[in-house]
């Protein structure tokens, strides 16, 4: 076994990491993952200490120090990424954005909790009551939102939910976007700005289970804390066959 030598090497704040996942994406050698929620360096042979990962975190939660190590192993490297294109799960079980055949998965063991079974009633029925729906494009001052229920979804949350209309739509006015490919600083402006001038009774919030989703409550919270307003705000956790794994409700109060 080689011996450890002193080099450059990255380091991740646990603290500051809040788990979106970017790093990880943006890590040629697979040496970042996502697991519990938070980005680990699972092995210091597959880190080159070049930190193609530290432009990426937007909360600055990656940096380097210079501390004895194992030296990087470009073999090893090669066959930890030649496992993830195999699709090899990650050490969470964290769907994340591995490529995954649903329809391969029939039969395994999650298939009997986490699958939803849809009886059909007839021909499905669209609940939506307003457009557009991506929260970028929807007017502030829409006649639709004052005082209506909202329900601000991620845009994955739709295709994997297949009642997604009937279970979340229905009696809503329903927002659409991605907390990591938009801009969440933007989102929360102009969604504290919709909550303050339409006063919304409660708003629902369904997000996938991936650990970047999170964000999409994060940025719900924030509004709602910058647009005091009294409102019930709802937290629902996606599996990636539709089946519900959180939800949970906190009812804000402002004087």
């Amino acid at each position: 076994m080689p011996e450890k030598v002193m080099r450059k090497i990255i380091q991740i704040d646990k603290d500051k990491c809040d788990g979106c996942g970017q790093c990880a994406d943006a890590c040629h050698e697979g040496a970042i993952r996502i697991i519990d929620g938070k980005a680990r360096l699972v092995s210091d042979s597959y880190c080159d200490g070049l930190g193609d990962c530290i432009g990426e975190c937007p909360l600055g939660a990656i940096s380097f120090v210079e501390r004895e190590a194992m030296p990087y192993d470009e073999e090893a490297v090669k066959r930890n990424m030649d496992a993830k294109k195999q699709g090899a799960p990650l050490p969470c079980g964290c769907p994340g954005t591995m490529a995954r055949s649903l329809r391969d998965e029939q039969g395994s063991d999650c298939e009997s909790s986490c699958q939803v079974q849809v009886t059909p009633t007839g021909p499905a029925h669209s609940e939506l009551s307003n457009w557009p729906v991506q929260l970028r494009l929807v007017p502030e001052n829409a006649p639709y939102l004052k005082g209506a229920d909202i329900l601000l979804s991620s845009d994955c949350s739709a295709a994997a939910s297949p009642d997604f209309h009937n279970r979340f739509v229905r009696g809503r006015v329903l927002l659409m976007g991605c907390p990591k490919l938009d801009d969440p600083d933007y989102y929360r402006e102009k969604l504290a700005r919709m909550i303050r001038v339409n006063e919304p009774p409660s708003i629902t919030v369904v997000r996938m289970e991936v650990p970047c989703c999170g964000g999409l409550v994060r940025l719900a919270e924030a509004a709602v804390e910058e647009a005091k307003v009294s409102v019930t705000l709802r937290s629902v956790t996606l599996d990636v066959r539709g089946g519900i794994i959180e939800d949970q409700s906190v009812k804000y109060r402002f004087q």
